[in-house]
């Protein structure tokens, strides 16, 4: 039996994301709402998150944590960016609103990125949302230049939960 098959590499990691991604898109087209201050005003932070993502390109690769109930989650994820493209490299960190379960965490999250145009270096504000209507809010800094729609899709998959 190879062992490896089970063993979620960068690289496999980014094809299977690239491929979920793509056919996401044609199966469920990208939400015209990206969440705000106003979609989570009253809502106490369920979790916190911490992510480091680095573009090359139209895609990009990274790592971060959930810490969610008391335990953190560790998890990868593969970015697509809808657009010319990107070299950049976020640092960013925030808040959990509406995650009721841990599982709904791991999936295809829409990300607003802001508008359309050239993004460079300087503070990062993101925006997810994810198919549960799990909201998270990121903020940090971003090195580097994105040519973009002013939207994203990440998947994210969480690591060692059972």
């Amino acid at each position: 039996m190879d062992t490896n098959a089970t063993i979620a590499t960068p690289r496999r990691l980014a094809a299977f994301g690239l491929v979920a991604l793509l056919s996401g898109c044609a199966m469920n087209p990208i939400p015209t709402e990206v969440p705000n201050a106003q979609t989570i005003a009253g809502l106490e932070p369920s979790g916190r998150v911490i992510v480091t993502e680095v573009f090359a390109g139209g895609g990009g690769v990274g790592t971060g944590a959930l810490t969610f109930k008391g335990k953190t989650y560790p998890f990868k994820l593969a970015a697509s960016v809808i657009g010319a493209g990107a070299v950049e490299k976020l640092d960013v960190a925030g808040e959990v609103y509406r995650l009721d379960d841990v599982k709904k965490f791991s999936g295809i999250w829409t990300q607003g990125t802001g508008g359309i145009g050239l993004e460079t270096s300087g503070k990062g504000d993101l925006w997810l949302e994810n198919k549960a209507g799990v909201v998270m809010h990121l903020t940090g800094t971003q090195t580097g230049a994105a040519l973009t729609l002013g939207r994203d899709e990440v998947l994210i998959e969480l690591q060692n939960v059972k």
